[in-house]
C-alpha cells in the first residue's frame, strides 16, 4: 500500500464515501496507484480520509492493472516484427562460426541493448561498466545468516513479484511460432518501464538483456536475439524485476505448436519437479532436502537434474544466501524459517545432467543437446508453510494445466 499523496492545486470532491469533513468539496490530494493506471484520478482531501478509504478503494486498482495489461497488449500486436531487419535473422555471429554445438540450436545476431528511462531506480550494477553488483560481493564476504524478511520490506518483496508475475505473463502471451526472442525482450522490456520497473538481467554481470530465453537445450541464461522460434520449441522464459528496492523473480517454460510426446513429458517433469519441492518448504525443513525430492521426482520420468545452477535468497539483492541446489546428496547449508525469502527452480534435461556453456560465456546448454525446461517461483517462508509470491492471482495451489503452457 501507499499512503502518501502527492497535492494538486486544483480541488476536487473527496473519493472518500464517508468523508464529513469541511474540505469534502476540495479534495486536493491524488491518490499515486490511479496516476500510474488508466484511471479517472482520485482525490482525498487528507490523509486520514486516503486511510480511511484504502480498502475498498484499492480494489478499482485491479481493474486498471487489467486495463493496462489489454491495452499493451494490443500495442504489442500492432507493433509486431517491426524492428527486426530480415537479413540479421538467422545470421551467426562471429564467435559461433567455427564452434561445436552440442545440439541443433544455433544463435541468431542481437539488436542494440535497449535503454532505460532515468527515473527509474536501478540495481548498483545497473550502470557499473562490468556489471558486478557490490553489494552482493560484500554480503558474500560478511558471513551474514540468511535474511528474514518482515512488515513492509516483505511487501516491496512481494510487490516486486507481483510485477514479475503480470511481465511474464504478457511475455508468455507474446510468445508464438515465427516470434524472436529479441521480440519477447521488448515486451518485457516495456513492460518493465510500464510498471517503474528496472529488468534484473540487464546489465547484471554484462547480460546485454532484460529477460532470459531459453530454447530447446539452452538450461538457462539464454541471451535473447533474433531466433524465430519454431513448432514444436519448448521456451523458457525468465523474468526478474526490480522494484522498491527489491527484485522479484520467476520463470515458466512454454510449449510452442507442436511439441513431441517427450518433450511434453519433459515440460511437466520439470513442473512435478517443482511443485513438489514447494510441498516440502516449511519451517524447520533443510535447504539441502529439497534436491533428494526433485531427484526421485525427476528419475521417476527418466529425467535428470542439471547440478551447476541452484535455486537462492532473493530481495534486497538478485542473488543471496540461502543455496538452493536441486540434485540429491547435496551439501547446502540452512534451515528454513519463517522470512526467508528464496527461489526454487529446479532445471530438468532428458538427457544427461551435465551442461557447457556457449562461448557467448552466458548461455547453458546440455551437453549432450537434450532439451532441457525449467519452472521457478519466489517463496516466502510461513509460520505454518510458504506463501508462492509470484503465483497467479487465480492459482492459489500449483496444478499442472498443459494448456496454460501451451502456444
Amino acid at each position: 500500500m501507499t499512503d502518501t499523496c502527492p497535492v494538486v492545486t486544483d480541488g476536487y470532491v473527496c473519493s472518500n464515501p464517508n468523508c464529513e469533513s469541511d474540505e469534502k468539496n476540495n479534495a486536493t490530494l491524488a491518490c499515486p496507484n490511479c496516476q500510474k493506471l488508466p484511471l479517472q484520478n482520485a482525490y482525498f482531501c487528507s490523509q486520514t480520509c486516503f486511510k480511511a478509504a484504502w480498502s475498498e478503494h484499492k480494489k478499482i486498482h485491479k481493474l486498471g492493472k487489467q486495463l493496462q495489461a489489454a491495452q499493451a497488449a494490443k500495442l504489442l500486436e500492432e507493433r509486431k516484427g517491426q524492428e527486426i531487419p530480415p537479413e540479421l535473422r538467422q545470421t551467426l555471429p562471429d564467435w559461433a562460426r567455427n564452434y561445436r554445438f552440442s545440439g541443433t540450436l544455433r544463435p541468431a545476431q542481437q539488436s542494440p541493448r535497449r535503454s532505460i528511462p532515468s527515473h527509474i531506480p536501478r540495481p548498483d550494477y545497473a550502470t557499473h561498466p562490468s556489471g558486478i553488483s557490490h553489494s552482493e560481493q560484500s554480503d558474500k564476504t560478511s558471513g551474514k545468516s540468511i535474511k528474514s524478511y518482515s512488515g513492509e520490506e516483505l511487501e516491496r518483496v512481494k510487490h516486486a513479484c507481483k510485477m514479475g508475475r503480470e511481465v511474464l505473463d504478457l511475455a508468455g502471451k507474446a510468445l508464438r511460432v515465427g516470434v524472436t526472442c529479441d521480440e519477447i525482450d521488448r515486451v518485457v522490456h516495456e513492460a518493465c518501464i510500464e510498471r517503474s520497473c528496472y529488468p534484473s538481467p540487464l546489465n547484471y554481470y554484462q547480460f546485454p538483456k532484460s529477460v532470459c530465453t531459453s530454447v530447446n537445450e539452452v538450461i538457462c541464461h539464454g541471451i535473447p536475439d533474433y531466433y524465430e522460434v519454431k513448432d514444436g520449441d519448448i521456451v523458457n522464459i525468465d523474468v526478474t524485476t526490480y522494484v522498491g528496492g527489491c527484485h522479484g523473480d520467476l520463470n515458466e517454460t512454454f510449449m510452442v505448436g507442436n511439441v513431441d510426446a517427450e518433450g511434453q513429458k519433459l515440460v511437466a517433469c520439470a513442473f512435478e519437479c517443482l511443485q513438489s519441492a514447494l510441498a516440502q518448504c516449511k519451517p524447520g525443513t533443510l535447504y539441502r532436502d529439497l534436491g533428494n525430492k526433485i531427484t526421485k521426482v525427476a528419475k521417476s520420468h527418466n529425467c535428470s537434474v542439471v547440478k551447476t545452477y541452484c535455486g537462492h535468497g532473493i530481495g534486497s539483492l538478485f542473488h543471496t544466501s540461502p543455496n538452493v541446489p536441486h540434485y540429491a546428496k547435496n551439501k547446502a547449508k540452512g534451515v528454513m524459517a519463517p522470512g526467508h525469502v528464496f527461489t526454487v527452480e529446479p532445471m530438468i534435461n532428458l538427457g544427461s545432467w551435465e551442461d557447457i556453456t556457449w562461448d557467448d560465456n552466458w548461455t547453458a546448454v546440455t551437453g549432450d543437446g537434450s532439451r532441457s525446461a525449467q519452472f521457478e517461483h519466489t517463496v516466502v517462508i510461513t509460520e505454518t508453510g510458504c506463501d508462492i509470491l509470484t503465483a497467479r492471482d487465480d492459482e492459489p495451489v500449483m496444478v499442472w494445466d498443459a494448456s496454460k503452457n501451451q502456444r
